[in-house]
């Protein structure tokens, strides 16, 4: 019964399971896709001492230490993909309950929801990077700077490596949500998207300036480090960039409490048109979202930087090499420059999706709030300016974080390609940061469009009747 109930709610919620379908059949593709490279190479026409290069053992286990690190990074994309259809479906899930289904047995129906939608966006994740695997081989033979031959790959290791990192990221986010569900009562269920959350430090300005205070200061100290001491900021790379992910955190924290105080200090700026309503809105959920913006801000410099190294590292090398540079196989660089390319790359595409996933969850919740704002007589036009003001916060404060942590983090990039006499480091900067502000933009304008289909909903469907 439960399965057949879970597969009703599917097919009924299909706009929905669209978003989070999509998600996980992204993260599938690119885990399946990473893990496959090595296969994808091997099909090319390589020298012996390309293949030789290619199976050393220093690549392999540095292969396997990214793998692991892409698998962190999609374990968020996949929690915040559950976590916008349990946002989204919590009322239902508070009807069942009203109706005498206890919580065990509503978090089962959750779990068998997200199992199904799993199973399925992991054929089509995994299908789509066999399909697409020559365009893969395409990337992998520009970086590697080998005749490409375009060819479909299919690796049974890497199916089977993906299946299981899969199972578990996707099994793990379903007893999670599961739990949630169990545990909350059907009024808490019902009210969720109405309780706005309270900020740390508010009413209390010493504690308001400690964070901002103690954001400052990580983020100084990671650049200081960057700048004066390379190595061992390499040498330490993770945990700089966990202080660097506190830092951001502090200072979007701080943010949430000092703009809108300054706003509310300016009436004509705070009274004007819906501007009151966006701050309450930005406000309502200032905690949780200034940590997935920090997230979002830190995942893309890293991206930046690293699809810049991955360049540099590879046709850099191979391009700007000279007689006499030092540098007597320029192909020995290549592994490295597209573990950064494509790691980079697939830090940016989960950033943007995690804060698409966010801003859809947020517009779950305030569907309500957008219902009393049109009652009152706000018109549609009104309500969808507040909408973008609202996105342009969420979009642009972690794009500018990462544009400025990206002026650091690249100014020890150059130094490396230009130890190494790669060229072109300009161009491919320059290249890759447009290309991030315009796929932001992109990503802006689906998630708007796909919010306001989630808010002015119910208000078309009104008018119909």
């Amino acid at each position: 019964m439960y399965l057949k109930l879970a597969l009703g709610n599917v097919r009924r919620s299909l706009k929905d399971y669209s978003v989070f379908f999509a998600t996980l059949a992204f993260a599938a593709c690119l885990l399946y896709s990473f893990s496959a490279s090595g296969d994808y190479l091997a099909a090319m026409d390589l020298t012996e001492r390309q293949r030789a290069t290619l199976g050393s053992q220093q690549l392999n286990t540095m292969m396997s230490a990214f793998s692991v690190f892409v698998v962190i990074v999609f374990a968020f994309l996949v929690s915040y993909g559950f976590r916008f259809i349990l946002r989204r479906r919590k009322r239902e899930f508070a009807l069942y309950a009203v109706l005498g289904m206890d919580g065990p047995h509503v978090s089962r129906i959750l779990r068998y929801e997200g199992f199904l939608v799993g199973a399925a966006s992991f054929a089509v994740g995994v299908g789509a990077g066999v399909v697409f695997s020559p365009y893969f081989m395409l990337l992998e033979s520009s970086v590697f700077g080998v005749a490409w031959a375009p060819a479909f790959v299919f690796s049974a290791g890497s199916f089977l490596w993906t299946l299981g990192c899969f199972a578990a990221l996707v099994a793990v986010a379903c007893v999670s949500s599961g739990r949630v569900v169990s545990r909350s009562t059907p009024a808490a269920l019902f009210s969720a998207d109405r309780r706005p959350e309270r900020l740390l430090g508010e009413g209390r300005p010493w504690l308001q300036r400690l964070q901002l205070a103690g954001g400052v200061l990580l983020v100084a100290l990671v650049w200081a480090t960057v700048l004066f001491q390379p190595g061992m900021f390499l040498a330490m790379l993770l945990p700089f960039g966990l202080v660097a992910l506190a830092g951001t955190y502090l200072l979007f924290r701080s943010l949430a409490h000092r703009v809108p105080a300054w706003l509310r200090r300016h009436p004509r700026r705070y009274l004007d048109g819906l501007t009151c309503f966006t701050v309450r809105q930005v406000e309502a959920k200032a905690s949780s979202s200034a940590m997935a913006m920090a997230m979002v801000c830190v995942l893309l410099a890293c991206g930046v930087c690293m699809v810049v190294a991955g360049l540099a590292f590879s046709v850099g090398i191979r391009d700007g090499v000279a007689p006499g540079a030092g540098i007597s196989d320029p192909f020995a660089w290549a592994p490295i420059g597209f573990v950064g390319l494509f790691y980079g790359i697939a830090f940016l595409l989960s950033a943007m999706a995690v804060l698409a996933l966010q801003q859809l969850s947020e517009a779950a919740d305030s569907a309500a709030r957008y219902r009393v704002l049109a009652d009152l007589g706000a018109d549609s036009a009104m309500m969808g300016r507040s909408l973008r003001a609202q996105l342009a916060v969420y979009f642009g404060a972690p794009l500018t974080g990462a544009l400025l942590h990206d002026v650091v983090g690249l100014s020890l990039i150059y130094l490396l390609a230009m130890g190494v006499g790669a060229g072109g480091f300009g161009v491919m900067a320059g290249v890759t940061v447009a290309g991030v502000v315009a796929l932001m933009a992109l990503y802006y304008a689906v998630t708007y469009a796909e919010c306001r289909r989630i808010l002015f909903a119910g208000r078309a469907a009104r008018r119909e009747e």
